[in-house]
């Protein structure tokens, strides 16, 4: 008799698995200041993470230097490569997200990442923190439209093999929730991320989490029941 169908759980990297915002506001402060522009605060730049590199780039600059969107994008991704390819550089995943990465990797549950980081920069985080092969769907602002376009979760769901209805997708801003919304997913948000609880639920977050902990256990009260598909 054959298994479950399996489940996939999309995370968002950058604020929810990953405490990368030193590295961004580093890397976007450098970029602005090398093209000879003032460097956007760093919760400005915040606010734009989870966007494509070229989309966040633009939202940060002043209207009348949106031209230069594309040779800033390129200077943030030159310092980006530059602060990974440093051993010494830390960038932590954060509390409980490896245990939880673990935890889940089993054959009843696929896992995958959807960012608005490009793939060559996603997989050095994922190398770094030894976790690459964990995942088997990677989408990327490399791939086609960025969030909120629902295109990556569509991708991941076709390359995965899994239904809508198994799928959910777990980010820590406004952008990952829409995302979901609009590719017919429900979204868990989590609280230590760079967008506040309440604007992930205003944008279509089905739940909020405070901790790792407490998101395997809302994974696990929202797993589906075999017994009640075959009977609907």
């Amino acid at each position: 008799m054959p298994g479950p169908e399996p489940r996939l759980i999309v995370f968002d990297l950058d604020g929810t698995l990953v405490d990368s915002q030193r590295t961004i506001v580093e890397a976007m402060s450098a970029a602005f200041s090398g093209s000879g522009l003032a460097p956007p605060d760093a919760r400005s730049i915040r606010r734009v993470v989870g966007l494509s590199l070229e989309e966040a780039v633009a939202r940060l600059l002043p209207e009348s230097a949106r031209c230069a969107a594309g040779s800033v994008a390129d200077r943030y991704r030159d310092v980006f490569l530059d602060l990974h390819a440093d051993p010494a550089h830390e960038e932590p995943l954060y509390p409980g997200a490896l245990e939880t990465i673990l935890a889940l990797d089993r054959p009843e549950t696929l896992l995958g990442i959807a960012t608005g980081k490009g793939r060559r920069g996603l997989r050095m985080v994922l190398q770094r923190h030894g976790l690459l092969e964990r995942f088997v769907t990677l989408q990327t602002a490399d791939d086609g439209p960025g969030k909120p376009d629902p295109a990556m979760l569509s991708r991941a769901m076709a390359e995965a093999g899994v239904a809508r209805q198994a799928t959910l997708m777990v980010g820590d801003t406004t952008f990952d929730m829409e995302m979901a919304r609009r590719a017919g997913v429900p979204g868990i948000g989590v609280g230590w991320g760079y967008h506040e609880p309440e604007e992930l639920l205003a944008a279509g977050a089905c739940r909020i989490v405070e901790a790792f902990d407490e998101l395997v256990a809302v994974l696990a009260e929202t797993a589906p029941d075999p017994e009640r598909e075959r009977e609907g």
